[in-house]
C-alpha cells in the first residue's frame, strides 16, 4: 500500500459558491505551482500518486471540479467552459502567474480550453490521456453518446452501496485496477461517496456529468488543442478504460487527429491503462517528472 502524501483542503470563491481543492505543498514555498484537473466522474484525489512522486518538487493543487466530491454542491450551468472559468478563478486565488496546467481525461480538455481562453495565465500544459477529441457520431442520442464515452462509469452514478466496503469491492472488480490497488486508489474512490449507509452513492451530479460529457464534442472544445498558446505534451496510455488492448489513442488515431503543426507532442506510456497512467507508480512517475520539466520551462 502506498502512503498518502499530506495535503490541505482549500476553498476558492467561484460562481455560485466555493470550489474545493486539495493542495500538496512543495518543500520550497517559492517553488512553481501546478494545477491538475481530474476526469469526468473522478475527483481531486486521483492525483494522489502523482503528488507523492513529485516529492515536494512543486506545489500541486487539484480541485474537485464543479458537480463532484467537495464541489458537488455548486450549481449549474455546467459544461467544459464553466470549468475553465472555475480554473481561472482558482489560479487567480493562488496568486501565481504562468501556472502549469495538467489534466487527465476530461480534465485535459478543460485544460486545453482554459489555456486558449486565458493565454496569459497558464504556462506549458500536460495532457494525460485526453484533450485530443474526435467528432461525435451523428446517429447517437446524448445519453447513447455518454454511454459510448464513459461506459460503465455512467451506470455507477445511479447505484447505491450498503457500505464503503461494498464500494471498494465494486472498484476492485474493475479490470483497470487488477493488481493495481493502493491506499491512494482507495482514498480516491472513497472520496466520491456521499450519503449514509445503507444507501451510499456517488457524489457526482448526473446533470453535470451528462452536460460535460456531451460538451466534449463542442467545436470550441475539440479545436482547443490546435489553438494552444503554449507547448503541450500528450501522455497517452497504451491500454483503455477497461484495460483492453485498444486505448483511447494509438498511432493511427493520433495521425488522424492531425496534430502536425500544433504545439502538442504525443508521448506513449507503455504498460498502463486509462486509469493507471495516473494512479499507478509507472504512469504517475512519468506524469510527475513531466510536470517538473514543465514547471522549469515555465519559470
Amino acid at each position: 500500500m502506498s502512503p498518502l502524501a499530506e495535503y490541505e483542503e482549500i476553498e476558492v470563491p467561484v460562481r455560485g459558491g466555493s470550489l474545493t481543492a486539495l493542495r500538496w505543498p512543495a518543500a520550497d514555498p517559492e517553488a512553481p505551482v501546478v494545477v491538475a484537473l481530474h476526469g469526468i466522474t473522478s475527483n481531486a484525489l486521483s492525483w494522489a500518486a502523482v503528488a507523492r512522486l513529485l516529492a515536494g518538487r512543486v506545489t500541486l493543487v487539484a480541485p474537485d471540479l464543479r458537480g463532484r466530491a467537495g464541489s458537488a454542491h455548486l450549481p449549474g450551468p455546467y459544461g467544459i467552459a464553466a470549468h475553465t472559468d472555475d480554473v481561472a478563478a482558482l489560479t487567480e486565488a493562488l496568486g501565481r502567474e504562468r501556472v502549469v496546467l495538467a489534466g487527465h481525461s476530461m480534465g485535459a480538455f478543460v485544460a486545453a480550453l482554459a489555456a486558449v481562453r486565458h493565454p496569459d495565465r497558464f504556462g506549458p500544459l500536460l495532457l494525460v490521456d485526453g484533450g485530443v477529441g474526435f467528432p461525435a457520431p451523428t446517429h447517437l442520442t446524448p445519453d447513447e453518446l455518454m454511454t459510448a464515452v464513459i461506459g460503465p462509469a455512467m451506470d455507477r452514478l445511479s447505484m447505491t452501496f450498503p457500505d464503503r466496503a461494498a464500494y471498494r469491492a465494486f472498484w476492485q472488480a474493475h479490470p483497470a485496477f487488477a493488481g493495481a490497488w493502493s491506499e491512494e486508489v482507495d482514498a480516491y474512490i472513497q472520496r466520491d461517496l456521499t450519503g449514509a449507509e445503507p444507501a451510499l452513492r456517488s457524489s457526482c451530479r448526473i446533470e453535470a456529468i451528462r452536460t460535460d460529457g456531451v460538451g466534449l464534442f463542442d467545436e470550441e472544445v475539440l479545436s482547443a488543442v490546435r489553438r494552444l498558446p503554449a507547448d503541450a505534451t500528450l501522455l497517452w496510455a497504451a491500454r483503455g478504460l477497461m484495460d483492453e488492448e485498444q486505448g483511447l489513442y494509438d498511432e493511427a488515431r493520433l495521425a488522424a487527429a492531425g496534430l502536425d503543426g500544433t504545439r502538442v507532442e504525443p508521448v506513449a506510456v507503455k504498460d498502463v491503462n486509462h486509469y493507471t497512467v495516473l494512479t499507478g507508480d509507472r504512469g504517475a512517475g512519468e506524469v510527475a517528472d513531466r510536470l517538473v520539466a514543465c514547471a522549469l520551462r515555465a519559470g
